[in-house]
């Protein structure tokens, strides 16, 4: 019996399984509330082993890359790591637009002291500078992505010298990690159940009614970057019908991220649609992990808002210059986000600082942040971690196009499960 039930288990469709998991997960957090710290352990434990894989898988997987790397291999980061900005940046400025649109004000009566912003523009590109020189081990315990990246190029570059053998034994240990993710994502249904069962049991969604205004602006902008400003940009490097692998990336690398609110957890996933993509893994092995740090729309968006939202608060008038250094400050700003739950929120003093807007003011718009971060936060995750795929993908796919070469299929994960 118990040995049927697993066959069926790992042959099952996963889409299905997790919707599965979703469904009885909202069921035990309305109708059996005392269930839901033992199955709420379950969502922690899915996102404690994701994070706990994902630095051992970028750390393999980019060394594994570099040491058999040929060098006419086509696999230059550059057209992504400018999408990455270029997105980041029209997601800031479609912020701008939609809080114009429908300014909101807030209640600014949260009080978090605890918290500590950096101190500007400067603190954040000095963080992610020295963040590159970590200890390797250091980088690797505390998941410090632009360490494990820079140690990994080198290390994978020093390789190419290495022995056939020396070459064999990393790429062993790359399938091997993969392997172990892949077992690891195939136990998502549970994991998304207890996610979904302890955040409604916690949080609920009576405590969202009183900032609707604020959350339907944030959500708004987040599906403008995501239905429109993200296809367009596919569109015009592609010329093909972006909305079959927009659609993709949000279901299959949104969908998860939307519950374990980390882009740095959701990398596994990224790499296995990359590879259902049929990418070049010379490139996603660097871009995706690179994207869960750099690559942050959503981001950048919640900077903007809320900063737009304090200063329309203060009554502070807000003309189309300062609008643009907001885009550029949150564009960097977000670039410095921890790729972790709540990531961007302390980087909203740094925009509200451009407003002349006191330190203790903009912690009470974090504090607001924090309040509505059980669904600001998952649809910012959500659209940050899909766009990794989706422009490390169209950035391959428009050399593809420009060499004819490029299908609609393509465009399409293969072995859709």
């Amino acid at each position: 019996m118990v040995h049927s039930f697993f066959r069926w288990y790992v042959n099952a469709p996963l889409v299905f399984l997790i919707a599965g998991g979703l469904v009885v997960g909202i069921l035990l957090a309305v109708f059996a509330p005392a269930s839901i710290p033992v199955v709420g352990l379950l969502g922690q434990l899915f996102v404690g082993a994701l994070k706990a894989i994902a630095p051992i898988l970028v750390s393999v997987l980019v060394r594994d890359a570099l040491a058999k790397k040929r060098e006419a291999s086509d696999s230059s980061i550059r057209p992504v790591l400018a999408l990455y900005i270029i997105g980041t940046f029209c997601a800031a400025l479609a912020a701008v637009a939609v809080s114009f649109l429908f300014p909101t004000e807030l209640k600014l009566s949260v009080a978090d002291a605890n918290l500590a912003p950096p101190g500007g523009i400067g603190d954040v590109l000095k963080n992610l500078l020295l963040s590159v020189v970590d200890n390797p081990v250091n980088a690797l315990i505390h998941a410090n992505y632009i360490s494990i990246l820079a140690w990994s190029v080198l290390f994978g570059i020093a390789f190419r010298n290495a022995s056939e053998a020396t070459k064999s034994f990393i790429s062993d240990m790359a399938e091997a990690v993969t392997k172990m993710v892949q077992w690891i994502i195939r136990l998502a249904p549970f994991g998304i159940m207890g996610l979904v069962a302890g955040t409604i049991g916690e949080s609920g969604l009576g405590t969202l009614l009183g900032y609707g205004k604020l959350l339907a602006v944030l959500l708004g902008a987040f599906a403008l970057v995501a239905l429109v400003l993200n296809p367009l940009v596919v569109f015009l490097m592609t010329r093909k019908n972006p909305y079959p692998l927009v659609f993709a990336t949000l279901r299959e690398s949104g969908f998860y991220a939307f519950f374990t609110r980390s882009s740095a957890a959701n990398i596994p996933v990224n790499m296995r649609l990359c590879e259902r993509l049929g990418l070049n893994p010379d490139l996603y092995a660097i871009s995706i992990p690179l994207g869960s740090t750099i690559n942050m729309a959503g981001a950048a968006i919640t900077i903007t808002v809320l900063s737009l939202s304090a200063a329309h608060t203060l009554g502070i008038e807000i003309d189309l210059p300062t609008a643009l250094l907001l885009s550029i400050i949150s564009t960097v700003g977000a670039c410095g986000a921890s790729g972790v739950a709540g990531g961007s929120l302390l980087l909203i003093p740094v925009a509200c600082a451009s407003f002349g807007i006191s330190n203790d003011i903009a912690m009470q718009v974090v504090g607001v942040g924090f309040i509505i971060g059980v669904l600001q936060d998952s649809c910012e995750t959500a659209l940050n971690s899909s766009s990794d795929v989706l422009f490390t993908a169209t950035a391959e796919f428009a050399k593809r196009a420009e060499a004819g070469t490029l299908s609609a299929e393509d465009m399409i994960p293969r072995d859709r499960v």
